[in-house]
This record gives structure tokens, C-alpha cells and sequence, in this order.
């Protein structure tokens, strides 16, 4: 029995999904089982951290997501152990890296991350630490504009990234679950080619079928307009990350390909995937 938390996200419901194909025995956990439209092979069982044997019994392995896992981490990996998991593969990020500066080391989304992977490594459990960069799905945060015109504004243009399709994070993470030889080891994933923010634009476009423009905007006027799912704090952290792109050939890794025998796809094909999400 393999448990796997945020099972309703974007990387869990994938993960989810290539199990359940797999034959292999799940247990997604989700705060609405009723709702959450999972995989009818799939165990779904309602996340209750209060209770946190009942969630593990009889599993051995575990997909750990942070934010699915908030400041209960600790807890539940114990609970884990107790109740036999001795294998855990952390959704974590590649904010972290080794010899990180202070500032890098002292963002949030760092600290977030940094600790749980502490955690784990302290629990007694093996484990596996999966670090992606930007995920292609953040682009989502355009879909409200896209959907009623065909002007995109937005901050830095010109920032690189190389965005990571929700899926092959999801490929990785299966097979770092399923296969021997990824017990102690780090795997950094990013998407095969860098692209511009006007670049990730343009791409969904073409999968929508009508040309779109970015406008850039100062990011001091930049508010909650662009970004609606994003906490207000983390507003300010995430424009300073997204100015460091600007000019700067982003991290590429070839680690998916390495991993599940298939090169990770273009945004461009993520943008295909998912052309009905940026439609009316």
C-alpha cells in the first residue's frame, strides 16, 4: 500500500493516477473524499491529522506533500514509522540547494521545505527527496485574463524559467516509489528548455488557437488582481524571485529522462494539455 497525501493536486492526482494504471494498491488521502473525484481504484480516505495511525495501516511507502502535510509533518511521519512505512518521497523544492546564500536560505518557501526535509531525515524512514523548480502549472494564474481578452498583463517579460509539467514530476515520483536504488538520493527536475514569461504566453496561444500578447506592467502595480490563489505575504518574496530570472539562463536537468526512460515535455505541450483550462 503506497499513501498519498494532496492526492487532490495537481502532482498527487497524477501521481493517483499512474498508480492506480500501475495495478498498485493506493491510499490518497483528501480532506472530502466524496468530492474529490479520484480514480475509483484509488482508497481515498478524508486527511484527519488528529488521527494519524488509521491513515497508514498496512502501508509501507508514502508520498509526502508539504503543504498537504503543514505543521503536522512530524507527526505523521511518526505515525508512519510506527505503523510500517519505512520509505517516504518528499515533494519538495528546488529553492533548496547545497551552499545556498542567506537570503535564498532565509525565504520562506525555503524554510517550509528545508525543515520537513530535516524531519525526514531525522524520522529513521528512507527516503527520497524530489526538487522541482517552477511548475509549468503556475502559468494558471493567466487563465482569468486569457479567458475574456486577448492582452496578458503581467510582471518581467523577459524571466526565464524552465517550467516542469505537473505530470512528469508525478512520473519521477512513481518511479522513486516503485523501483530500488533512489533510498538517500535528490533529485532535482525541471522542465527540458528555458522559455520567457512572454514566451510561456505565446505558447498558450498556439494551444488555444488565437495569437495573445504580454503586457508588462512595474511591479509595483502589482497586487492580488495577478496572482488571486497566492497568500498577500508571499506577494512581495515572489516578485523579487521572479526579477532574478530576468537575463539569467535558468537550472536545466535532464533527470527526468534519466529516471523514466522519456524526455520531459515542452510547455508547449503543457500548454495543449491543458488549452481548456485558458477557455471559456
Amino acid at each position: 500500500m503506497i499513501v498519498v497525501t494532496g492526492a487532490t493536486g495537481n502532482v498527487g492526482r497524477a501521481l493517483v493516477e499512474r498508480l492506480v494504471d500501475a495495478g498498485r494498491p493506493v491510499r490518497a488521502l483528501t480532506r472530502d473524499p466524496q468530492r474529490a473525484g479520484l480514480p475509483a481504484r484509488a482508497e481515498a480516505v478524508r486527511f484527519d491529522p488528529g488521527r494519524p495511525a488509521a491513515l497508514f495501516e498496512g502501508a509501507t511507502k508514502l508520498f509526502l506533500y508539504v503543504q498537504a502535510a503543514g505543521e503536522q509533518a512530524e507527526t505523521l511521519l511518526a505515525a508512519a514509522r510506527a505503523a510500517g512505512v519505512r520509505h517516504v518521497v518528499l515533494l519538495s523544492s528546488g529553492i533548496i540547494q547545497e551552499g545556498a546564500d542567506e537570503a535564498r536560505a532565509s525565504h520562506s518557501i525555503h524554510v517550509i521545505h528545508a525543515t520537513v526535509e530535516r524531519q525526514i531525515r531525522d524520522s529513521g524512514l528512507a527516503w527520497t527527496f524530489l526538487r522541482p523548480n517552477a511548475f509549468a502549472v503556475n502559468a494558471l494564474h493567466w487563465a482569468p485574463q486569457i479567458r475574456v481578452g486577448d492582452r496578458v498583463r503581467g510582471v518581467f517579460a523577459d524571466g526565464l524559467g524552465a517550467p516542469i509539467h505537473e505530470d512528469d514530476i508525478a512520473a519521477v515520483a512513481e518511479r522513486a516509489l516503485l523501483d530500488d536504488g533512489h533510498e538517500g538520493a535528490v533529485h532535482r527536475l525541471t522542465g527540458p528548455e528555458a522559455i520567457s514569461n512572454a514566451g510561456q504566453v505565446e505558447e498558450i496561444g498556439r494551444a488555444v488557437g488565437r495569437p495573445l500578447e504580454f503586457v508588462e506592467m512595474p511591479p509595483e502595480q502589482a497586487g492580488p488582481e495577478l496572482f488571486p490563489s497566492l497568500p498577500p505575504q508571499m506577494l512581495q518574496p515572489l516578485l523579487k524571485a521572479f526579477e532574478a530570472t530576468v537575463g539569467v539562463t535558468p537550472e536545466i536537468t535532464d533527470t527526468v529522462q534519466k529516471i523514466t526512460g522519456e524526455p520531459a515535455r515542452t510547455f508547449a505541450r503543457w500548454a495543449e494539455d491543458h488549452a481548456d483550462d485558458f477557455r471559456n
